[in-house]
């Protein structure tokens, strides 16, 4: 009797729910709707440069979602937003149009672009200046420091602000979404293989060069050692290189202070720069040399003055 019991309620409570009034019914159409945001100018303009020709997002309004959790974040400024899609557009996306073609741009450049104005301070004291997720977007960040930037610096200064704090990352993080895409070579891991040191916080002091990195950062990891390399490379002239070279073989004298039997840094450096190179070439069909040229080109264009980075007049 018992088990009979327990069919009778089960059908008589299925009955009720199939009873249900109308009213009572779960309305189809959802009550969290997006608050619509009308086109401006900006907008048509970000349209016509990156959505249509790439099919490229430029996402400058703030986005808890595509923001990092991790972090205080803070939204982009409007104006800071516009100088920084006219750097992105000329400086980067035009110019691996110019080195390597429009299909290798679309095919291949993230899908978004996302920005947030402050960076990303770390607890060792160092920040973020850029991510890449997934070959798909690449988040920018320190955004709202750039109109300051452009209107009190000239000359090498603002070139070399730019590079550093806004351009390098881009090439960077792009660089990552290329070896997301077609690996490189196990051998350069190989080459400074004993000396990476982890997220760690990065001593000024520890003579970077003299062990065969081109940056402090890029002591962190292979990854980051290779997107360092492109990244500094093509974002400095020939001359640069050059002090570099002659730093890491000065340098290495204090590394062999301790470790008397560590290889001469700039020969370490010149090593990575043969497999990246190579790399580039053979994967990519890039000759980093002519991209270095075609960067610093537009770079005094941007510089000069002879690029607007205000307008957004189509």
């Amino acid at each position: 009797m018992k088990k009979l019991s327990y069919i009778i309620v089960a059908v008589s409570i299925a009955f009720a729910a199939i009873s249900c009034t109308d009213k009572d019914a779960l309305d189809p159409k959802s009550v969290i709707t997006d608050s619509p945001v009308e086109m401006n100018e900006f907008d048509l303009w970000l349209e016509a440069n990156f959505l249509k020709p790439y099919n490229i997002e430029y996402v400058y309004r703030f986005s808890l979602n595509e923001s990092d959790m991790g972090y205080y974040t803070v939204p982009a400024q409007y104006e800071a937003a516009i100088i920084y899609a006219h750097l992105v557009k000329y400086l980067c996306v035009d110019t691996y149009d110019e080195i390597a073609g429009v299909d290798f741009t679309r095919s291949y450049f993230p899908k978004m672009f996302f920005l947030i104005g402050e960076w990303e301070y770390k607890n060792n004291g160092s920040f973020v200046l850029g991510t890449a997720e997934a070959g798909k977007k690449i988040m920018l960040s320190g955004v709202n420091y750039l109109p300051n930037m452009i209107k009190n610096e000239t000359g090498a200064e603002l070139e070399e602000d730019i590079n550093h704090y806004y351009l390098k990352t881009i090439h960077h993080e792009f660089t990552h979404i290329l070896n997301q895409t077609k690996s490189f070579s196990d051998t350069f891991k190989q080459v400074t293989a004993s000396t990476y040191v982890g997220d760690a916080c990065f001593d000024t002091d520890s003579y970077w060069r003299g062990r065969g990195y081109i940056t402090d950062y890029a002591q962190n990891e292979p990854m980051e050692d290779f997107a360092e390399m492109v990244s500094m490379y093509i974002t400095h002239d020939e001359a640069w290189w050059a002090e570099q070279m002659a730093a890491a073989a000065s340098e290495t004298a204090e590394v062999r202070k301790e470790t008397p039997s560590a290889e001469d840094g700039s020969v370490l450096l010149d090593s990575k720069l043969d497999i990246v190179r190579n790399y580039m070439s053979d994967s990519w069909d890039i000759d980093i040399d002519i991209l270095r040229d075609i960067i610093s080109r537009r770079m005094s264009d941007v510089v000069s003055g002879k690029v607007d980075l205000n307008s957004v007049k189509l």
